[in-house]
């Protein structure tokens, strides 16, 4: 399953790094980060809980970006 979310992130590089913290998440099977229209693209594994698989990726990314944003 695919889910689109809205994001805010400042910087094309943060959102680099946004993407790579994702796709390592458990349960991701894939993410993209689109800077332009600041949003974020994530494939989940068959069977994932997407709701705690997304917190897991909100956490990953306040790692690597404290100021960023996704709007789950």
């Amino acid at each position: 399953m695919k889910k689109t979310y809205k994001i805010e992130v400042d910087c094309a590089n943060c959102a680099n790094k946004m993407e790579d913290a994702a796709k390592k998440t458990a349960g991701v099977a894939d993410a993209t980060v689109n800077f332009m229209t600041q949003k974020m693209t994530v494939e989940f594994e068959e069977g994932a809980d997407v709701a705690s698989v997304m917190k897991q990726v909100l956490k990953s990314c306040k790692r690597v970006e404290d100021d960023c944003e996704i709007y789950l």
